[in-house]
């Protein structure tokens, strides 16, 4: 399609967070008080023993000062604790220099029967986990809240953890502005140095950095965390990417895998071709979701059927492709193909986002582009204007690229266009294109693709969500299989992860999980 500017491609974001007006100190009285009160929920049973010197063992030569640390935890805010977890910039060679990872904790309400740490992560790559943790009131159920400290890390590369850094706001503007799905060669050669220019600015910025923010880096930091927090076991809480990285940590270390629920499953066995086909075929099944609540509600500006609805969205991103509409922002001042498909996957990842997107995509048939150019910001954690409020949109290719290399050639990503459009005629040609730069990356040294097993892990939840967008049910019994001891969950239901979403079933089981060490049946449908 046509276009005056590079879409980022549609990678598992962290899971929509709304902003939620309680603070977690309240929230930790309110646990206590729910159950002294009487409400249901089980007792808290301490985390099987683990053997002897599994605290603070280190898995390899010149680790022992590294697992020896304790943490020096200060106030910072909303009744959590922040402090500074130190690392080694290269796992094989510690002697050559460390980098800081921020850890935020928000303490158990119960400290009298705390069961142990409770580690977050929200997906990505390149989320957050201390803002995430700072919402443990909302993220966890009550009783989990009250027995665990609910404990955020910013991976290494991302926010507070030595953050990569690529391209200025507006050269994020304009890489985020370029025709996700070229039409001619002059488009795709568009699309190539838009790629290639990220990857320069990553090593011209963050040269020293990039080779080591591997998802494989990042769960021997958990480990680091791990035995600095004094837990013998991790106990684990991973939403969309952050399925991936737990599932990495326990194939890494099995014996000191706690409690661990891995919630949108990524598996890491997956291939760059692979992640991008299964989520254009989840946008697909999530669009044609949406597209019968919406000709359900009536009035749907799509029209009143689904196929008609979908024929009408991609003539809509077609027309906004080569004609962008005003969106109200100096930075931007087009809403082009690129920012407009920004908008709908927003939408999508959040049921409660449904009705907004209706709005919006009535705005856009109206020659208004203002309400998709939010939706778009929202996606990119983006302010109007062009302030970058996270490092997410330049962390995610950093590690990505790392862990998938992908090819240099154009014409591989052109066959893959024709290919996705055959079973996703809506996201198949947007998605194909998305990694271009991972084919023109500086940086060498992630784990390639591969199987995971966890020999000898305690029990694993996978969870999985049936019309979820960005991680497709499939994925999670993908990697229920791969693991020795895992069972899956499975909430029939719409949006990206299911836990503390809108499934009372699903979270009685998790809590139940966390709190006592009952491991849900494998097989439970919600």
């Amino acid at each position: 399609m046509r276009g005056t500017q590079p879409l980022q491609p549609l990678q598992p974001l962290p899971p929509f967070q709304r902003r939620w007006r309680s603070g977690t100190a309240l929230a930790a009285v309110l646990a206590v008080v729910l159950l002294a009160a009487g409400c249901t929920s089980p007792d808290p049973v301490p985390l099987p023993a683990a053997s002897a010197g599994a605290v603070t063992s280190p898995p390899g030569l010149g680790l022992a000062r590294y697992y020896a640390q304790r943490l020096a935890w200060s106030r910072c805010g909303g009744g959590a604790e922040c402090s500074t977890l130190t690392v080694p910039l290269d796992y094989e060679h510690p002697a050559s220099g460390d980098i800081g990872i921020k850890v935020l904790r928000v303490p158990a309400g119960d400290q009298r029967r705390r069961v142990g740490s409770l580690l977050v992560n929200p997906g990505g790559p390149g989320g957050s986990g201390t803002a995430y943790a700072r919402s443990a009131d909302r993220i966890v159920g009550a009783p989990v809240r009250a027995y665990f400290d609910v404990v955020g890390f910013d991976p290494r590369g991302v926010g507070g953890s030595a953050p990569v850094d690529c391209l200025s706001d507006p050269e994020l503007d304009r890489f985020l502005s370029v025709d996700p799905t070229p039409d001619d060669a002059g488009e795709e050669q568009q699309l190539l140095e838009a790629g290639t220019a990220l990857a320069a600015g990553c090593s011209a910025r963050s040269g020293r950095l990039l080779p080591h923010v591997s998802t494989t880096d990042a769960a021997r930091d958990m480990d680091v965390l791990r035995a600095a927090l004094g837990d013998a076991r991790l106990s684990y809480l991973g939403k969309s990417y952050g399925t991936f990285l737990g599932a990495t940590y326990a194939d890494l270390f099995p014996q000191r895998v706690g409690r661990v629920v891995l919630d949108g499953a990524l598996p890491p066995d997956l291939t760059s071709e692979e992640l991008a086909e299964g989520q254009a075929r989840g946008f697909e099944l999530a669009t044609r979701a949406y597209l019968q609540r919406c000709v359900d509600d009536g009035d749907c500006p799509a029209g009143d059927s689904v196929d008609a609805g979908a024929q009408w969205l991609r003539s809509l991103l077609h027309r906004v492709d080569a004609a962008p509409l005003p969106s109200g922002d100096p930075a931007v001042p087009r809403l082009g193909e690129a920012w407009a498909s920004y908008g709908v996957a927003q939408a999508l990842y959040d049921r409660g986002s449904w009705s907004v997107l209706t709005q919006a995509l009535r705005a856009a048939a109206a020659g208004d582009g203002r309400p998709l150019m939010q939706l778009g910001d929202a996606y990119a954690r983006r302010t109007p204007g062009g302030r970058y409020t996270s490092t997410i949109m330049e962390s995610m290719y950093a590690v990505n690229c790392l862990d998938r290399p992908d090819a240099p050639d154009l014409a591989t990503y052109r066959a893959r266009a024709q290919r996705f459009a055959a079973v996703a005629p809506t996201w198949g040609g947007l998605l194909a294109w998305g990694s271009v730069p991972c084919g023109h990356w500086p940086a060498r040294g992630g784990t390639p693709p591969h199987r995971v097993a966890a020999a000898g892990s305690a029990p694993i939840v996978v969870l999985g969500t049936t019309r979820d967008p960005a991680t497709i049910y499939e994925w999670s019994t993908r990697l229920r299989d791969q693991l020795d001891n895992a069972v899956l969950v499975t909430f029939d239901g719409d949006g990206h992860t299911a836990y503390r979403r809108a499934s009372s079933c699903v979270d009685d089981a998790i809590d139940t999980y966390y709190v006592s060490g009952q491991t849900p049946e494998d097989g439970l449908t919600c």
